[in-house]
């Protein structure tokens, strides 16, 4: 059986959870979210703590058992603390502006990109370099995030492109010259 499956979920303080047939209703402070259970795992809410378990113990059911309560625990801290993703543009000319509830990418196409966020998420531009998206649904900040990074993947010749923060562009090195005569070398 699942090991991550078997692990409880502690229900944040603020946070109410509701059950009704095989869908599960959360909400806290900062929105609400809601699950449809798949009908061989069966939801206890006792304590402060979601217990989850297998109806009929099978191999087939054991890896969607600890993916659901892997969303389940990631819907718990989306309604409580809410999830980030920061992008950071790289590039001369490259820039990221709003325009409203859209998004105003500029880079380096004959027009500019417009993008419009999906409901329940925000986006923010704090300088032209740096976008960040905020929401409460842990998949659809990354979808999202992975959505605008697509525009202007990072490039691995110059590392000009959109890339999330912190992370780390491996450069390749340009074509070298071999020698100075057209041919390539001129040493005999």
């Amino acid at each position: 059986m699942s090991r991550i499956g078997k692990l409880p979920i502690l229900i944040p303080e603020s946070v109410k959870v509701q059950m009704d047939n095989n869908k599960i209703k959360i909400e806290g402070s900062k929105g609400k979210l809601e699950y449809n259970v798949p009908s061989n795992i069966k939801v206890n809410i006792e304590n402060n703590y979601v217990k989850l378990s297998l109806i009929e113990e099978n191999k087939l059911y054991e890896p969607i058992f600890g993916t659901t309560r892997a969303l389940l625990n990631n819907m718990f801290t989306g309604v409580s603390k809410g999830y980030q993703k920061a992008l950071v543009i790289v590039g001369q000319g490259y820039r990221a502006k709003m325009d409203g509830e859209k998004l105003v990418l500029q880079m380096g196409f004959a027009n500019p990109i417009e993008y419009m966020p999906a409901e329940g998420i925000k986006i923010t531009v704090p300088d032209p370099q740096k976008i960040i998206i905020t929401g409460i649904d842990k998949e659809l900040v990354g979808n999202i995030a992975a959505t605008i990074k697509a525009y202007k993947p990072p490039d691995h010749y110059k590392g000009q492109g959109i890339i999330y923060e912190g992370e780390y562009v491996r450069k390749k090195p340009g074509k070298k010259a071999a020698g100075s005569g057209a041919y390539g070398s001129t040493k005999s």
